[in-house]
């Protein structure tokens, strides 16, 4: 396997606050992913680190081989750029762009030929089923859509890793699952690695692993092998339990 992100004694504080402590961790090519934790336990600010979108106050991360601590502002912001997708809750589509144009822009900034980036967009158009509403605008698509026509400007760069903040936290029972099983497929097909912040558990069980932080230290891992999802959500249901702050369906 091959190892995408690798932290040794992650720390982050905020004045005298620890918010992560001493974090270890790897994620593997083409793991799905999710952190879950209560309500101020990190989970958020571990990925704002892991994204390179915060800074982390000690210790190291690495994306592959490179440490992060070795690059500045505007190395981070490129290295980003080329390595990393992300979904927010919000959806971050341009509304004065269609839908097939806000897929494309990470590409158009680029400067890459047209007739790549329609290469590039055939098959994630196909696994997200979004071919009927390319030429329309944010405006004129539903929720669901929105985050799909985000998923796939998330992984039309051919990220390394793909971070997704709560993305069906602004979503119906519905387009929540929809969206969840196109991840899944996303990660199936294209191996794409995923990591997940968010308090559903219904949406961990998606995952193939799931990690618990407590104050800001992981304190347990679940793994979902060979059972199935819902023998899986029931596990992790008894862990969150136990640790307080999960959502349940």
């Amino acid at each position: 396997m091959q190892t995408v992100i690798r932290t040794k004694n992650l720390s982050k504080n905020y004045g005298k606050t620890a918010v992560l402590k001493n974090i270890d961790l790897m994620i593997e090519r083409g793991e799905f992913t999710a952190i879950m934790g209560p309500s101020g336990s990190g989970k958020s600010t571990l990925m704002n680190v892991l994204s390179t979108i915060d800074t982390l106050s000690g210790g190291d991360v690495w994306l592959g081989e490179q440490s992060l601590l070795a690059l500045g502002k505007k190395e981070l912001r490129q290295f980003r750029q080329a390595n990393m997708g992300f979904i927010f809750q919000d959806y971050n589509l341009l509304d004065t762009l269609t839908v097939k144009e806000n897929i494309l822009l990470p590409l158009s900034l680029r400067k890459m030929k047209t007739a790549d980036m329609e290469q590039r967009l055939a098959p994630i158009v196909d696994a997200l089923h979004i071919g009927d509403i390319l030429a329309k605008y944010p405006s004129e698509i539903s929720g669901g859509q929105k985050q799909r026509t985000a998923s796939a400007r998330a992984i039309i760069t051919n990220p390394t890793i793909v971070f997704a903040d709560e993305p069906t936290g602004a979503l119906d029972s519905r387009s929540a699952t929809q969206l969840l099983e196109q991840l899944v497929l996303l990660n199936e097909t294209f191996r794409t690695t995923i990591l997940m912040v968010t308090h559903d558990i219904y949406a961990a069980s998606y995952c193939r692993r799931v990690i618990f932080l407590r104050d800001g230290a992981v304190v347990s891992e679940l793994y979902a092998g060979d059972q199935s999802q819902k023998a899986f959500y029931d596990r992790i249901l008894d862990t969150q339990s136990l640790l307080g702050g999960g959502k349940a369906r």
